[in-house]
């Protein structure tokens, strides 16, 4: 089994309150866990108002495709263009 962890840190511009930012992260969220049915979630940055941090994980038998996974989700999260992408980590580990 070969898990892949990805953090991704998000800077949310002209937001100025947390009802607007659960809007955005909620948008962002289910957008993509309806693509790629993937387990993702906020994990950091809960009340600062301009930036949150959200971690998703993949679960599979092949390096190279939890690999790829990584890559496409990350990609589309950028490519939504809601948030800023500012710094996301991976980390894939075999059990």
């Amino acid at each position: 089994m070969v898990v892949g962890i990805c953090r991704i840190d998000l800077r949310i511009h002209g937001n100025n309150s947390l009802k607007g930012k659960r809007q955005i992260l909620r948008k962002l969220i289910d957008r993509t866990k309806n693509k790629f049915n993937v387990a993702i979630a906020e994990v950091g940055d809960n009340d600062v108002l301009q930036s949150a941090r959200i971690g998703f994980c993949v679960v599979g038998n092949n390096q190279r495709y939890i690999n790829s996974a990584l890559d496409k989700i990350t990609s589309f999260i950028e490519n939504m263009n809601i948030a800023e992408v500012c710094d996301s980590e991976w980390e894939i580990t075999h059990c």
